[in-house]
């Protein structure tokens, strides 16, 4: 591969990501009702060009995401959005999940369409089936802190997991926790949070989503 490509996506997702903190505040303002951290999305656009950046690049040079890039990069795009979001207020809004999954599956339906494999588009769907299944799980669990915005979640990226196959998507189920994990021992150490404090589960599953395919 070229590196004409990795360096366009990466220059396409430094736009999105600079994009995501306006974004993201007139979302959480529509979207997100009443907050329980605050309303206000922080404004500097540069750290979020840079993971836009890094995000869009890195999937452009993942082996197996092939003819699902586009939906890759849908779904990679309105996810800075709701990492943005959730990191603001602990909400993950319905329409931007909802968007997430129609640009999933739109974007796997063609990948398939265009591949002539049919079969991986069943196993994406089981995927979110699995990812939906496990999260719900999780979220019955006695003193579990995770909301039903992050098993909704869990799902659509499900979608995008179970295309890459059983091994990226059981990678997929467990890497958010293994980073949520490590972020929370990191604020801890710096006093930044108490453990009390509640963190968002939302940017771990989208980074682990978007890891997934640079590890298979």
């Amino acid at each position: 591969m070229s590196a004409g490509l990795p360096l366009s996506l990466a220059a396409l997702g430094a736009l999105a990501g600079a994009g995501t903190p306006w974004l993201a505040t007139r979302c959480t303002a529509r979207f997100a009702g009443t907050p329980l951290v605050s309303t206000t999305v922080p404004r500097r656009w540069v750290p979020w060009a840079a993971v836009g950046a890094a995000v869009f690049g890195g999937l452009g040079v993942a082996p197996g995401v092939g003819a699902a890039l586009p939906a890759f990069l849908a779904v990679a795009a309105i996810g800075l959005v709701l990492a943005a979001v959730d990191l603001a207020c602990l909400r993950l809004p319905d329409p931007l999940v909802g968007l997430a999954a129609l640009a999933a599956l739109a974007g796997l339906g063609a990948a398939a369409a265009i591949t002539g494999r049919p079969e991986r588009l069943l196993g994406a769907l089981a995927g979110a089936a699995l990812s939906f299944a496990a999260y719900v799980l999780l979220a019955l669990l006695p003193a579990s802190r995770l909301g039903f915005g992050d098993v909704k979640l869990a799902a659509v990226l499900g979608l995008l997991l179970g295309w890459l196959g059983g091994s990226a998507l059981l990678t997929g189920l467990l890497l958010p926790h293994v980073l949520h994990g490590l972020a929370v021992l990191a604020l801890l150490a710096t006093r930044r949070a108490r453990r009390d404090t509640l963190l968002p589960l939302g940017p771990a599953l989208l980074a682990a989503t978007c890891l997934t395919p640079l590890l298979h």
